[in-house]
This record gives C-alpha cells, structure tokens and sequence, in this order.
C-alpha cells in the first residue's frame, strides 16, 4: 500500500489522452507540473519525518540493547557474589529490555520498509516531473511553431501574391491614363504652334500686298 495516496486530477496515464484533447495542451501540461511539485514536496516533507521517525526508534533499539546487555553483566555479577535476589531483578529487567529491543526492532523495519517505499515514490515522481517537463518544452515548440505560421498566413492573406496582378494592372491603369494626359497636352502644344505659325503667314501675306498697293499707288501719282 502507498504511504501517500495521490490526488491529482491528472496523472501520467491520462495525460497523453488529454493533450490530443485540449486546445491548450501546454497550460495542461503546467497544471500536471504545478500538482507534481506539490506531490514532490509533500513527499519530501514526509520523507524527512520518516527519517526522523526511523532514526528515534533506531536509537530506542540501541538503548534498549545496551541495558539489556548490561542487566545481563549486573545479574552475572550478582551471582558472582551470591546475591542471587539481586540476580533475579537484573534479569527481569533485561527480559524487559529484550522485548523492547523485539518491539522497537520490528517498528524501525516497518518504518524503513516505508521510507524506502516512499524513496522509490519520490523518484517516480521526480522522473514523472522531468519526462513531462520536456514535454511541455516541445508542445510549447510546437505551439509556437503554429502561431508563427498563424501570423503568417496571415500576412499572406492581407499581402498575398494573389493581389499582385490587381495592384499592376491599377499601376497600369495610372501609368497609362499619365501618359495619355502627357501626349495630349504635347499635341495640344503643337496645334498652338502650327496656329500661330499659320497665323504670321497670314499677316506677312497682307503686309505684302499692302506693300504693293502703296507702291502702285506711288506710281500712279508720280505719273499724274
């Protein structure tokens, strides 16, 4: 039997299933690490007390063991001198002795049986702590992964290759109607300057014949 009953809600045999499951597989994965790291203290604070316990009735052992040896030597010593009275009380008090030594022996074997079971508990849970621990750093990679391709399609979508043509042809559109507005106004130019052209033709072409008509005109008098 365990010497402490877990009580996370998530355990290592249900995590997988629950992270194909969630939509945030590394605020899951936090949720198993914070519960572990309670598990992991709490065990550790157990297993302290354990120690503690293991080594208290350790020492009752040892004690119990040098008095029952000494009650021993005491009725030796007794009989020795003939007090065989005395002889008696020193060794009923190492009976007494030697079935504490029995008691407190079979409790510190009970208690490092436990501590030992509760050792191989805490490293499981540490191992469990550090397996998910990486984990979640590749799910975090991953989730990372994808919302940086999120971003991008993103981006994609608002700049895509597919409005390139569109924003030629509008450029085209414009480039076109500037050149058209370029080549009309150079047309108009050019209609001007032929018509002023045209135009001096014309006077020069009167001058000249108001030329001549004075001329004709000087001759006619110089002839009267």
């Amino acid at each position: 039997m365990s010497v402490f009953r877990r009580v996370r809600d998530i355990t290592v045999a249900t995590l997988n299933e629950k992270l194909e499951q969630s939509q945030d597989p590394v605020r899951l994965i936090d949720q198993f690490l914070i519960e572990t790291r309670q598990e992991i203290a709490e065990a550790e604070k157990l297993h302290y007390q354990y120690s503690g316990h293991a080594k208290q009735l350790k020492q009752q052992v040892d004690q119990a063991k040098v008095m029952r040896d000494k009650r021993e030597e005491q009725a030796l010593l007794a009989l020795k001198a003939g007090e065989e009275h005395l002889a008696k009380l020193a060794l009923q008090e190492k009976m007494l002795y030697e079935e504490k030594v029995e008691q407190y022996t079979e409790l510190y074997t009970q208690s490092m049986e436990s501590l030992q079971e509760l050792e191989a508990q805490l490293n499981e849970l540490k191992t469990e702590y550090q397996v998910v621990y990486n984990k979640r750093q590749y799910y975090y990679a991953r989730m990372e992964t994808l919302r940086l391709q999120q971003r991008m399609n993103q981006r994609m979508n608002g700049y895509g290759m597919q409005d390139v043509p569109k924003m030629f042809h509008r450029l085209e559109d414009r480039v076109s109607d500037m050149e058209w507005e370029a080549r009309s106004l150079r047309e108009l130019r050019r209609a001007g300057s032929d018509f002023l052209n045209q135009a001096g033709s014309a006077v020069q072409s009167s001058l000249e014949q108001e030329l001549s008509r004075l001329k004709q005109k000087l001759n006619n008098q110089r002839e009267e």
